[in-house]
């Protein structure tokens, strides 16, 4: 799997694969490369881009990407500028939007904060999820919300630029004409594996490829650790809360569990049913049998049409006035405990009504909040106690020797973690601090304990590296199955290459198509009628064909073009023929035509943000492109 990835990366896949990095747009346009021992990563019109920014936007692609640690320099270098391309291009426009004065209100960073699923719980925005989630992540709601209002105010410029754009009739039957477009073509296919499997390598070859590749096959530079941690969640399992400890709590607390006002109650529900006055007279009848004596419960369960409460004799449970249904709530609130009222008309039916209980505005009772209150005491006696651990790792740092005495002082034990690179890995993540507090030279030379380090919310460590091995190449002799594979991919699509050629000058002095690709090795197709939007059609042959030049009368156009499947095709395209727009169903071409219209805008939009950086005065730091210590 490594050759292969490293196979593309030396050869014509890389450049492609750098096209698919997630850059918001492209621009082109003179900068000033003027700059002496800055410490900014790039400037546009005096507003600087922080190397610490560059290098974590740097650090979170090779994160969301890994196969780019894999590749070569000249690669790798070009990554670097395109990410820093992106983040100048963001400020250019942040710069803009600032001084147009675009704005955002409150309620619409809210909104859009309330609608991201990670600070939902069963759909619903959680107010301690959006806080932890952010905890998690070293941000605070402060820093998180500028820059949410900061994507809206992005938005609100590509919107009102995107939206003003307009696809003339001319224009739509032109895109329609080239979009039904078909193309009849002749197709003959190398294939990798079989030309592969006749290439012969050799140890020479193996030799010569791995001296000519110094950069590959490298081994990162590594360290193993032992380290002591503290965890909050650990902390928080040992916290033994006592029944007086809770009351005490609940007591010093009970501003924060107040209530309404609320009542206790019951009702019958008799819906309206076909005719309203049947209902109302059953209702009161169930009223007089109520009066004279019969138990309220027992008419509840056998006459109450609300099936929900029916079945525990009507009961409503404990309610505020506004949880009540309006009919209800004045009623409610106006009774005096052990009446009974009604009928009273809602938009449901007729209400008979019994007051149980008046529970008046203040603390709720102790029962009802127990569990929340625990939760909440439990959570500030763990902060209290991981904070005073954290003291007591950092007061045994002043005096430890080495990890184990630290450990010993603590009452932690010692872990470790091996193969720990400037990439990062488990147990300790990746988070560019911890990466840099672990490869400080201090650890790295002088066998020191570092600092704590924050690893996360509620984690911290200090570690003490045990082993550093430097970057270095692995020998011939570890990756030679892996050349060897690189080398004879390498050797057929060489040989692909030259029959394809070998087979467009034969057609070219007449010979036959079918003749031609079976002499070459190639394999023979019949005729096709290809489309531009037919979904089972190699990609790469489709757009190989849909952007040759049309043949002419009696002449096809040739051409050859690498495939989806790693081999070689070469096409001989007869006859192109134009779309007919009135033979596309109505709703298609509407949903063509709004398509056309967004990428019309998208290309304005794209060429007011390159004016604008044209417009501005941007100076780059070479010298944090071409940083080798970023890894």
């Amino acid at each position: 799997m490594l050759s292969q990835i490293r196979e593309k990366f030396t050869g014509w896949i890389a450049l492609a694969i750098l096209g698919l990095i997630a850059l918001t747009f492209v621009f082109v346009g003179g900068a000033n490369f003027a700059f002496i021992g800055s410490n900014y990563a790039a400037k546009v019109d005096d507003v600087e881009i922080g190397l610490g920014r560059f290098e974590q936007a740097y650090r979170d692609q090779i994160q969301q990407n890994p196969q780019f640690a894999q590749l070569p320099d000249e690669q790798r270098f070009q990554l670097r500028r395109n990410i820093l391309d992106q983040l100048i291009q963001q400020r250019v426009v942040d710069n803009y939007i600032l001084s147009a004065g675009f704005q955002v209100d409150d309620d619409d960073v809210m909104r859009l904060i309330r609608q991201t699923p990670e600070f939902q719980i069963d759909g619903e925005f959680d107010m301690d999820t959006y806080r932890n989630t952010l905890a998690i992540n070293q941000l605070d709601p402060t820093t998180y919300e500028h820059a949410q209002r900061q994507t809206l105010r992005r938005y609100q410029l590509e919107r009102a630029i995107r939206g003003s754009a307009l696809v003339s009739p001319a224009a739509f039957r032109r895109y329609l004409n080239l979009a039904g477009e078909q193309r009849i073509v002749t197709l003959a296919t190398l294939d990798p594996e079989e030309t592969g499997s006749g290439v012969e390598v050799t140890d020479e070859m193996i030799a010569a490829f791995y001296d000519d590749n110094p950069t590959l096959y490298q081994q990162p530079e590594s360290v193993d650790v032992e380290y002591v941690e503290i965890l909050r969640s650990e902390v928080a399992d040992s916290v033994d809360l006592t029944e007086e400890r809770i009351v005490e709590y609940y007591e010093s607390n009970r501003d924060l569990y107040l209530q309404d006002a609320q009542r206790q109650a019951r009702h019958i529900l008799i819906l309206f049913g076909d005719d309203e006055t049947v209902a109302e007279d059953k209702a009161k009848g169930l009223l007089a049998r109520i009066d004279a004596g019969e138990p309220f419960e027992d008419l509840a369960r056998s006459n109450s049409d609300d099936t929900l409460s029916a079945g525990r004799g009507g009961d409503l449970g404990a309610l505020t006035e506004e949880q009540l249904p309006a009919a209800l709530a004045g009623v409610v609130f106006d009774m005096r405990e052990g009446d009974v009222a009604g009928p009273i008309r809602s938009d449901f039916g007729f209400h008979i009504v019994r007051l149980d209980a008046i529970l008046e505005q203040g603390p709720q009772p102790l029962e009802q909040v127990r569990a929340e209150l625990t939760a909440a005491l439990r959570d500030e006696e763990a902060e209290s106690l991981y904070r005073d651990l954290e003291r007591q790792l950092s007061d045994a740092l002043f005096d430890a020797d080495d990890i184990r005495a630290l450990a010993s002082a603590v009452g932690v034990p010692v872990k470790t973690a091996t193969g720990f690179s400037r990439r990062g890995g488990e147990p300790l993540g990746s988070d560019a601090a911890v990466v840099d507090a672990v490869f400080d030279e201090m650890l790295l030379e002088g066998g020191q304990l570092s600092e704590i380090i924050e690893i996360g919310n509620g984690r911290s460590a200090v570690v003490a590296v045990t082993d550093h091995r430097p970057a270095t190449r692995k020998p011939l002799e570890d990756v030679r199955d892996e050349i060897a594979q690189t080398v004879r991919s390498q050797e057929a699509e060489r040989i692909m290459a030259a029959r394809a050629d070998e087979m467009i000058t034969a057609l070219e002095g007449g010979s036959d198509f079918a003749d031609v690709a079976q002499a070459v090795g190639a394999t023979p197709a019949e005729p096709v009628v290809m489309m531009r939007n037919d979904p089972n059609a190699d990609r790469f042959v489709q757009v190989a064909v849909f952007t040759a030049v049309k043949p002419g009368q009696d002449e096809p156009t040739l051409g050859t073009t690498r495939n989806g499947m790693g081999g070689y095709t070469v096409y001989s395209i007869e006859a192109a023929l134009p779309g007919r727009p009135e033979s596309i169903p109505i709703e298609q071409r509407d949903e063509g035509k709004a398509q056309l219209t967004d990428r019309t805008g998208l290309g304005e939009f794209l060429a007011f943000i390159q004016a604008l950086r044209e417009e501005s005065e941007v100076i780059v730091n070479e010298d944090a492109i071409a940083s080798q210590d970023f890894l």
